[in-house]
Parts: C-alpha cells; structure tokens; sequence
C-alpha cells in the first residue's frame, strides 16, 4: 500500500510535535483573546496555529525548505483575507485590528512550529503575549492623557463661499494664499448653493496644524474680493 510505503516514523514523529508546540502556543495566544472577548478566541486562533503548521510542515517534507518558503507566502496573503473579516467598522470606529492582528501572530507562530524553528515560535508567542497584555496600561494611560487639537492628526477643510462670478478666480488665489500660510491644498471642490452663490471646499494636505494660525490664515482670506465668508473644519482622520 502507498501508505506503507511512504510512513516514515521519524517524519511522522516531527510532524506529531510540531503540531502538538503549535497547538500548545496557539492556546496560550486564543485563551488571553478568549478571557478577553474578542470575536476570535481560543479555537479561532488554535485552528490558525494548527493548520499554518501543517500547511509548512507539509511542504517541508515533500519539496525542503524552498517549498516550504512558497507554502509561507500563501499562508500570509490567506491569513490576511481571515483577518478582515474580523474587522468591522462601526460609524466613525474600527473595531478587530488587534484581533486580526493576533491571528497573523498566531499563523507566524504556527509556520515556525511547521518549519522547526520551535524556539523562534515560542519567543514569538511569549512577545505576543506580551503585546496583548502588558501594553494595556499604556494604551490606557495614553488615552486618558489629555490632548489638544494641534497634537492630533486630522482632515481639515477650509469652506469659502463667494460669488458666482467670483469664484473661478477665486480658486486660484485661495490656494495661493493658504499655500503661502503653510497650509498646502489637496483639493478645491467648488458646489453651487441655492442663493446662487458658490462654495469653494478646500482640503488641506496637513494633518496636524496650529489653530491661531489657520484662523490668521482665513482672517486674510474674507479679506478677498468676493469673498462672503469662510471657514474651516476638523474631522478625524481614517
């Protein structure tokens, strides 16, 4: 039988450990995510470990390491699509980055265990591990530390509405003028309004600017001919 002919014990034997580590450090990376919640637990991240292992220990014993390495590369790409679909956005919110991102660490872990490098996988385990747990009070001192809007990133906007017959001159001088404050434009999109005056919306590339500045900024620009009024606004970045 092929079976027979093919069983080599010493293969199998790695085999049976490589899954067995794979297994043990996959439950130590799902148990933290199950204690804590999250959408991808402890089976999740288990059945992750285990079939990265076999995927790599497979091709180790068929073709060597250089197929082994070919079998790698899919399993990053094949692991990115489980990922996202754990990530959920919820209005301005995304929600299961970190828990996509453990089931990337556990399909390393896995692939290490695969291909014998069983004390890379268990360093790799205990970092994650590490990650997932020891960095909460930063995260959480971080969050409350208080903040002001110049040490934040965000989309700023600057709204001038003008007159009709103003404003494709216009354009061009706004960008001139906001270029020159330090506040380069991205974009200028100009919308028709009902009174029939026009709104020029302007996008600045800039993602962390000083207020006083950009109000200075603005201050000059009502100053232009046509110019009705203009504004800016903030919105948090993706």
């Amino acid at each position: 039988m092929p079976f027979i002919e093919s069983f080599d014990p010493g293969d199998f034997l790695s085999t049976l450990i490589s899954l067995a580590v794979a297994f043990a450090l996959g439950t130590l990376i799902g148990a933290e995510r199950q204690f804590r919640q999250r959408t991808a637990g402890l089976r999740t991240n288990v059945l992750v470990a285990l079939g990265a292992c076999q995927f790599v220990d497979m091709a180790m014993h068929l073709t060597g390491p250089e197929g082994a390495v070919r079998v790698i590369a899919y399993v990053v790409s094949g692991i990115g699509f489980l990922g996202a679909g754990v990530i959920m956005k919820d209005g301005a919110n995304i929600r299961g980055l970190n828990t996509a991102a453990t089931l990337w660490c556990s399909a390393a872990v896995g692939a290490c265990a695969g291909a014998d490098l069983i004390a890379q996988a268990a360093l790799l385990t205990a970092f994650v591990l590490a990650g997932n747990t020891t960095l909460r009070p930063l995260v959480g001192a971080l969050e409350r530390a208080p903040r002001t809007p110049e040490s934040t990133e965000a989309t700023y906007g600057v709204s001038v509405v003008a007159q009709a017959g103003e404003a494709a001159g216009l354009q061009g001088r706004l960008s001139d003028l906001l270029e020159a404050a330090q506040f380069p434009v991205d974009a200028i999109e100009p919308q028709n309004r009902p009174d029939g005056k026009v709104e020029l919306r302007a996008t600045l590339i800039n993602t962390s600017v000083s207020l006083k500045e950009l109000d200075a900024a603005l201050a000059r620009v009502r100053g232009l001919d046509g110019v009705a009024s203009a504004t800016w606004t903030r919105s948090a970045s993706d």
